[in-house]
């Protein structure tokens, strides 16, 4: 089968648009006509941090769509279900059968190699192959292949261009706080970075009706975002030097009972663990510089904690289901975070959001 689809053609390159071969499914995949796509910052990272030999790529890991095709073995979906992606676990390992699927034992291969398990692509193009599966969907396509272990099936009322981030970036700063922090309404919470993991990290502990919820950034626009979640905003580059910790202090009463970080710069994880209370616990959920710097005498005699995340130590398919439920029930209002695109604008939509013109963009079909 034919698809169109944004592909990178080496580290580093801008998406271009590229008529490539889909392969039909397997008898353990699912073919998905996708209606919308998340735009994350994973998808443009990995355009610069995976080697040559890894391109030319399709990227995309927030799809949602319409089931146009399924193999014999898949069970529990069928065509014409509507359906967001997420990412992939095996759900066979200690670490997926004790529910910790974003930790899964073959996470790596899964999301991120670009290959089938057999070493082959479900892309090609003029009979060479194009590397895929990117968290087992590679979803900047207008068709993907996807396994029944990061389906999720929606109601067809939902509207896919919203509900498409739920597969990841919502999902992740949602959970932070929900299933990873699950904090008490009378604490106080510090999100670093208003992005569109940050406000989703905003818009839980709202939920959660905490008491102090703080959001950090350097761009004005998305403090007005977090203003409007119900979170005091905070600009680092308008307060004097050095007294950014003391402002979180005075703001939190003390020190922050939890943060999440979002930024994955090494200095403001720094700070932000200096701004705890002690005892208190810092989520990291950014990807970004491999090493931290930390105060270990503050991080001991206060007994903080600084812990990674994955995926808002979600599982998909309870997690989607329960945020799109606070989603239509008004206690996650995060469709307003979302600018539409068409599908060819997408290295458009990398420059607004990389500006901060945008929080959330989603590329529709």
């Amino acid at each position: 089968m034919k698809t169109r689809a944004a592909v990178v053609e080496g580290p580093g390159q801008p998406f271009r648009l590229s008529e490539l071969q889909i392969d039909e499914p397997r008898s353990d995949e699912i073919l998905v006509r996708v209606k919308a796509v998340g735009l994350c910052h994973t998808d443009i990272t990995m355009t610069m941090m995976l080697p040559e030999e890894m391109f030319p790529r399709v990227f995309g890991h927030e799809g949602a769509g319409v089931v146009e095709a399924v193999g014999a073995d898949v069970q529990g979906v069928k065509v014409g279900d509507h359906v967001v992606m997420s990412f992939r676990s095996c759900r066979e390992c200690d670490r997926c059968q004790a529910g910790a699927v974003g930790y899964c034992r073959q996470a790596m291969a899964l999301n991120y190699l670009g290959y089938r398990s057999d070493g082959s692509t479900t892309f090609h193009r003029d009979g060479a192959a194009v590397a895929g599966s990117f968290f087992g969907q590679s979803s900047f396509s207008e068709l993907a292949i996807a396994s029944p272990d990061n389906v999720v099936v929606v109601d067809p009322d939902v509207d896919l261009s919203t509900a498409a981030p739920f597969g990841c970036g919502f999902q992740t700063g949602a959970g932070a706080v929900l299933n990873t922090i699950d904090p008490d309404p009378a604490s106080s919470l510090v999100v670093y970075g208003a992005g569109a993991v940050g406000l989703s990290a905003v818009a839980a502990a709202r939920a959660r009706r905490v008491q102090t919820i703080i959001a950090v950034d350097t761009k004005d626009s998305r403090l007005e975002a977090a203003a409007g979640l119900g979170a005091v905003g905070v600009n680092p580059s308008e307060l004097p030097d050095g007294s950014f910790v003391e402002r979180i202090r005075e703001l939190t009463g003390g020190g922050a009972a939890a943060g999440v970080d979002t930024t994955a710069v090494p200095q403001v994880i720094k700070q932000a663990v200096r701004a705890l209370a002690p005892r208190g616990t810092l989520v990291v959920v950014g990807l970004g510089a491999p090493e931290i710097e930390l105060d270990a005498v503050d991080l001991m005699q206060n007994g903080k904690i600084v812990r990674g995340c994955i995926e808002g130590d979600s599982d998909p398919k309870t997690m989607i289901p329960e945020l799109l439920g606070m989603y239509r029930a008004g206690d996650l209002p995060l469709g307003s975070l979302v600018t539409t695109y068409r599908f060819d604008q997408i290295n458009e939509a990398v420059e607004d959001v990389e500006a901060g013109k945008v929080v959330k963009p989603v590329l529709v079909f």
